[in-house]
């Protein structure tokens, strides 16, 4: 399903996230408030001025623009300076944050709960909270609370949800902390330090899952393994699944059903096209692997063994040729082009392309968008994906649960 982001302001440098699967109690059967699972996101996001910059080739940056002043400039209005507010320390932050956390209202159910106009089960059923996600607690009536999550006001069953001082570890574990890339390429170094080599490069916008926050770096994991950023160049954030309304479920479905119906034709039509001309394309699959893909629609196992014609060839950061050099976000954008699939050449765009795979990595089908924290790859299969992955190995075949998986998409 396609996810749709709420901003709200929220302080603090975060621990360690802890992004695996924890025990829930399971609600099912004869319950007419819990029911199958799906949903979108709320992200609280630190309440911080980001100033654009742009990295040198040394990894230094500079401030660029109108907020650029000479030294003569700044004194000449530094008196009109006032009460400036302080920095919070990391403890205050986390502090402020916590103390967030207790007004919300997290879902502990199986699949959903229903959220209803009234704190009763006569009332209409005006959206859903799936598991684990998130709504913002207004009152407490008769073990009903009511809530405001997304679009949706209204009352959920106060036993299937947890809020308060039990909602502060809860947030921790079922959010997910994201460092989004603010300048043009960002590096991601091998230690906190501008002194330390640079692991990896990664685009503007992207999305990075954050292990862990010092003081002034994050550590990130990327394709090329954990690392470390400037938070000077990122927001954080903290994404949280939320409510979702029936004319919201209803309008998504629609346009999910439209979309792919789109895709399949232009698959077709360019399916044709490429048998037409099947010599010449197999002339760039002469070192492919014999690779055998089922599983999943004839569409998406034609695309994903067309993507595997192409393992062996290099990564080239910024790139998009199959066979002279793409990049992660490149390669799935140009095996679909091939298809009649127009993509963003975004890793992060692509976490929001197609439609939401319910089961996750468990329900993929050859043809699926895999997402990663500032990755993406093409689902093939028997466990797999291919990937261009890194400039040392070029494009190749790897497990597909060899890091964790922020969402699977699909397009057909």
């Amino acid at each position: 399903m396609r996810q749709q982001k709420l901003k709200a302001a929220a302080c603090g440098l975060a621990a360690v996230i802890t992004f695996s699967g924890m025990n829930m109690t399971a609600y099912a059967g004869g319950l007419s408030d819990v029911l199958p699972s799906a949903g979108v996101t709320l992200t609280l996001a630190n309440n911080t001025t980001t100033v654009q910059t742009i990295k040198d080739n040394t990894g230094t940056s500079e401030d660029k623009g109108t907020d650029t002043q000479t030294i003569e400039e700044t004194q000449k209005v530094s008196d009109m300076v006032i009460n400036e507010p302080e920095e919070l320390t990391a403890e205050q932050a986390a502090k402020e944050e916590e103390e967030g956390f207790k007004s919300l209202v997290i879902a502990q159910v199986t699949n959903y709960v229903n959220v209803r106009s009234i704190p009763s089960e006569e009332g209409e059923i005006v959206g859903k909270l799936y598991d684990k996600s998130v709504g913002t607690f207004l009152s407490e009536k008769d073990g009903w609370y009511e809530i405001n999550s997304g679009s949706v006001t209204g009352y959920v069953k106060a036993e299937f949800c947890v809020t308060g001082e039990d909602a502060v570890e809860l947030a921790k574990q079922v959010g997910t902390r994201i460092a989004t890339v603010t300048t043009t390429t960002l590096y991601v170094r091998m230690e906190p330090t501008t002194e330390s080599p640079v692991l990896g490069m990664v685009p503007i916008d992207d999305d990075l899952i954050v292990m862990e926050e010092l003081d002034g770096w994050a550590k990130v994991n990327i394709e090329e393994g954990d690392g470390y950023v400037s938070t000077d160049y990122v927001n954080l954030s903290t994404e949280f699944v939320k409510a979702e309304s029936k004319a919201e479920e209803e309008a998504r479905l629609a346009k999910e059903e439209a979309e792919r119906e789109k895709a399949r034709k232009a698959a077709a039509e360019a399916e044709a096209r490429r048998a037409a001309e099947s010599a010449e394309q197999n002339s760039t699959a002469s070192e492919a692997p014999a690779v055998t893909i089922s599983g999943g629609s004839e569409t998406g196992n034609a695309l994903a063994a067309y993507a595997c014609q192409f393992v062996g060839n290099p990564y080239v950061y910024g790139g998009s040729s199959l066979t002279n050099g793409t990049d992660c976000s490149g390669f799935v954008m140009s095996v679909y082009a091939n298809y009649g699939v127009s993509l963003p050449h975004s890793s992060s765009s692509l976490r929001s392309s197609g439609s939401s795979v319910d089961g996750g990595l468990s329900a993929a089908q050859p043809g699926d968008i895999i997402c990663y924290s500032g990755h993406v790859g093409i689902y093939i299969g028997d466990g797999q994906i291919v990937h261009a992955s890194t400039a040392k190995t070029g494009i190749k075949i790897s497990r597909a649960d060899y890091r964790q998986v922020l969402s699977v998409r699909r397009i057909f």
